[in-house]
């Protein structure tokens, strides 16, 4: 488990102290199965914000580049209306429609952020569950 570094802090491996170290009733490798699992977990969850997080980097990426196309035909639009009226007929319309794709966009972010946080967070939790069926059933041997 301990890898090798210029370091002898970094070397220190805490299954090998306690495995030498024995305490009655007290099973230190399913201590250590049970902590191994949890950092498992943690790393599970942990790779999983990070692909969640660079999933709404790209979205963030695809939709401005969206944006500025957008942009550019709507200029184009109202450059080519034939009146004034018609221009500001044309902004008003435009306007109206960035809105309503700028909420659009800002809702299904929002819901790529939801998803992630919520599969990072049933990682955790299945984890604090089996923990604690494991602690469950340590306490149960020690007591027989």
């Amino acid at each position: 488990m301990a890898t090798k570094t210029n370091n002898p802090f970094l070397e220190f491996d805490p299954s090998k102290l306690l495995g030498d170290f024995k305490l009655p009733g007290v099973d230190v490798e399913a201590i250590l199965s049970s902590q191994r699992k949890n950092i498992e977990a943690l790393t599970a969850a942990n790779q999983l914000a990070a692909e969640g997080f660079q999933a709404v980097l790209r979205r963030q990426a695809e939709i401005v580049r969206a944006s500025v196309e957008e942009a550019s035909s709507f200029v184009n639009d109202v450059l080519s209306a034939s009146t004034p009226e018609a221009k500001a007929a044309k902004q008003a319309e435009l306007v109206k429609a960035a809105f309503e794709k700028a909420l659009a966009n800002a809702r299904e972010l929002a819901e790529l952020v939801a998803k992630s946080n919520t599969e990072a967070a049933d990682v955790l939790s299945k984890r604090v569950s089996e923990s604690l069926e494991e602690l469950k059933s340590a306490v149960a041997k020690v007591a027989k």
